[in-house]
């Protein structure tokens, strides 16, 4: 906000916009304006963990991987696990586990 003479400080851009530069933590608290500028800092709220957005996407990903590879008539898909001449491919069945945190 030029015009208004105002440095806004906030959560990282979800998009590019003009005149908009993502800082990291440290130099977000360093950060200075020109004399006679305000500086608005914006509360940025901490995540609290994953998403189910997050937990969706991830079991996408590990369903995605697991799908079986179709190897196209005489040629040799090099993984070992297929079942015969030009015959689909059998991948591992896709699962998720919970990892939790070693401690200390």
């Amino acid at each position: 906000m030029y015009a208004e003479s105002t440095a806004v400080l906030g959560p990282l851009a979800t998009y590019a916009e003009p005149h908009c530069y993502d800082l990291c933590a440290r130099h977000s608290a360093r950060l200075t304006a020109p004399l006679g500028w305000e500086v608005v800092r914006l509360e940025i709220a901490e995540p609290t963990g994953p998403t189910a957005d997050d937990l969706e996407a991830l079991a996408d990903a590990v369903r995605e991987a697991a799908r079986p590879v179709v190897a196209l008539q005489g040629t040799d898909v090099g993984s070992g696990t297929g079942s015969g001449a030009g015959g689909p491919s059998q991948g591992r069945r896709g699962h998720l586990r919970v990892l939790h945190p070693p401690t200390s």
